[in-house]
């Protein structure tokens, strides 16, 4: 039977199962916020369930539990971040907290991180920028697992990028989308459930497409709009990586095959400051101008409205702040389990 958690309550447990795997306080606080808004907005394949497999990493010392991440100001609105082989939401935090320091100053700021890993889903960053007033473009590179247009071998990560402009007293718009046409997460969740697949997610090892979830896992993510997306995920490995210092394309560590090997993964956070360009009032009016734009469009299905990019997510983030969100026990279970560790009373 599913529990049902309050996020102050999620955000406790998880912060508790970070400080069991080794975590300061406070770092087990900021890396839980993006887990935690991430589980909200309905993210669920990058929430608090990857605190399990952080966890494992932790253990076997291929992620620092106390990293010393340090921003080093390279010119007034760019710094580089090495996160010390830190939790990557913890790292992720940080370069967006160094970020948005500096568009406080001089209007924008921006970040190129190194030596982190897995940082979570990118939509609760941009979120919390855009609550700050900030727009911004932020970005992560990972393991390869797409092959490039004509290849029939993995070069390229699956790297996420998000693009947000922040909307004063209203919803900002988020587009928050991964490179490939669906996370290898949704591929692994059908394998576990014994589904086939859609032809267009994936191919097998030689290259082919394939509805087998299985013979995904040991192929090739195919990537959004063929060659297209194929340059996108090319161009967010040359600024998460190439630029930022880290590693990049196949000298990413293999999270699964090297647990227990730093992954050196880069990001990148590019963040403005929006109260530069006009007031709030400014910006609000033409938000709505835009939305309505989208909104007013006549919809193919009367029953599916057109929408914006995020509003799903930031409705379910909405509704579940609202009436709490339902857990698997066996995920809870496993969230006390680990912040019952350090904790001779239990969780």
């Amino acid at each position: 039977m599913t529990k049902t958690f309050t996020e102050a309550a999620l955000s406790r447990l998880a912060t508790r199962a970070l400080v069991g795997l080794g975590l300061d306080e406070r770092d087990a606080a900021d890396a839980s916020r993006i887990l935690v808004l991430g589980e909200l907005m309905g993210l669920s394949t990058h929430g608090v369930g990857r605190i399990e497999s952080y966890g494992e990493r932790l253990d076997l010392g291929g992620i620092k539990a106390r990293p010393d991440i340090r921003a080093d100001k390279v010119a007034p609105a760019i710094a580089k971040v090495d996160g010390d082989n830190g939790v990557g939401p913890l790292v992720g935090m940080r370069s967006l907290e160094a970020a948005m320091t500096m568009a406080r100053e001089t209007g924008v700021g921006i970040i190129f991180a190194r030596a982190s890993n897995h940082f979570g889903p990118v939509a609760p960053y941009c979120l919390i920028a855009a609550e700050a007033g900030f727009a911004s473009i932020i970005g992560s590179n990972a393991t390869t697992t797409i092959a490039p247009t004509g290849g029939r071998d993995a070069r390229l990560g699956n790297s996420p990028v998000g693009f947000c402009v922040p909307n004063p007293g209203g919803q900002p718009i988020i587009l928050d989308m991964a490179l490939s046409v669906v996370a290898r997460a949704k591929i692994r969740n059908a394998a576990k459930k014994g589904e086939a697949i859609p032809p267009t997610w994936a191919t097998d090892k030689d290259g082919g497409p394939t509805t087998d979830p299985q013979a995904a896992l040991d192929g090739f993510l195919l990537p959004i709009g063929g060659h297209k997306g194929y340059g996108l995920a090319l161009i967010v490995d040359l600024f998460a990586g190439l630029l930022s210092g880290a590693a990049f394309l196949t000298k990413v560590s293999s999270w699964s095959e090297n647990p227990e090997a730093p992954q050196d993964l880069g990001h990148f956070f590019f963040v403005i400051d929006a109260s530069r360009l006009g007031p709030p009032e400014w910006l609000a009016q033409r938000m709505r101008e835009f939305a309505a734009i989208i909104h007013d469009t006549p919809p193919a299905d009367p029953a599916s409205p057109v929408l914006l990019p995020g509003e799903i997510e930031l409705g379910r983030l909405e509704r579940h702040r609202r009436d709490g969100i339902a857990l698997d026990p066996a995920l809870v279970a496993k969230l006390e389990a680990l912040a019952s560790r350090n904790s001779p009373a239990g969780p």
